[in-house]
């Protein structure tokens, strides 16, 4: 049975395309940016503070890799698109319980495994969306000021954003479960991940509790590190997609014994 996994992919569609075009907008005023700011690159770095740096992880500004990491990466996608998969998580199960669908849904010959690996499966039109628009927007952008970027470091970055965005995905999901109201859900998932994201910003900061990012699934995916230095960490991606598998796996036991 299917159904689920093709009206949950159906509702994806809107929300897929209205961020396509966000980040074209963005991407558009960047890249306009760019050729009038490099030259003055030297007092624009100056005129951050040394942790704005580590915080965003920016790196070799003077370059249209690293300008576009710093600008659009490593803050719109890292945390914003972030939220978003977290966000849409959150009111996987807990928006159908709450609107008392999911009774509904539960009385077809359908299991509650189904239901939320189905549901989780949908997510693949707004991660195919973002992660084939994007690049492509970017890529073109470049070209168009004349500059370039590597295609295979700019997949990259896309390929190993998908198990990193997935596990924010996992993080609403459980919250989802546990939790009856949607809107709480939803605000819970969005405070854990910006949490999470700002734990990861300060631990860089002070080597002292460097240790502490290690929690947080941001640290496991760098943007800047794979559009400027070209390191593709495809161990750091493997951990995330661990984690995620076990997220989903929580949220299927959680959500399998719970009364709703």
């Amino acid at each position: 049975m299917t159904a689920i996994f093709r009206l949950e992919s159906r509702k994806r569609i809107r929300g897929s395309v209205v961020l396509v075009a966000v980040f074209a907008l963005l991407s558009a005023l960047y890249f306009s940016m760019f050729p009038g700011v490099q030259d003055e690159m030297d007092v624009f770095e100056e005129a951050f503070p040394e942790f704005m740096f580590d915080l965003f992880g920016i790196e070799a500004l003077h370059t249209i890799e690293g300008f576009i990491a710093a600008e659009i990466y490593s803050f719109f996608w890292v945390l914003l698109v972030a939220i978003y998969f977290a966000y849409v998580g959150a009111g996987l199960i807990a928006g159908d319980v709450q609107n008392r669908t999911m009774d509904l849904t539960l009385s077809n010959p359908v299991s509650r495994e189904s239901v939320i690996l189905q549901k989780v499966a949908a997510l693949w039109v707004p991660l195919v969306a973002l992660n084939v628009g994007v690049p492509l927007i970017v890529y073109v952008g470049a070209l168009v000021i004349g500059e370039s970027f590597d295609p295979v470091a700019l997949a990259m970055a896309h390929v190993l954003s998908i198990p990193y965005l997935l596990v924010c995905a996992g993080i609403g999901l459980v919250l989802s479960v546990l939790v009856d109201h949607v809107r709480t859900a939803r605000a819970a998932a969005l405070s854990l991940v910006l949490s999470l994201w700002l734990v990861d910003g300060v631990s860089r900061v002070d080597p002292e509790y460097e240790w502490l990012g290690d929690a947080t699934p941001s640290r496991y995916y760098d943007p800047t590190a794979i559009l400027v230095r070209e390191e593709y960490a495809v161990l750091d991606a493997a951990i995330l997609l661990t984690v995620f598998v076990v997220l989903v796996a929580v949220a299927v036991a959680v959500f399998t014994r719970r009364d709703i």
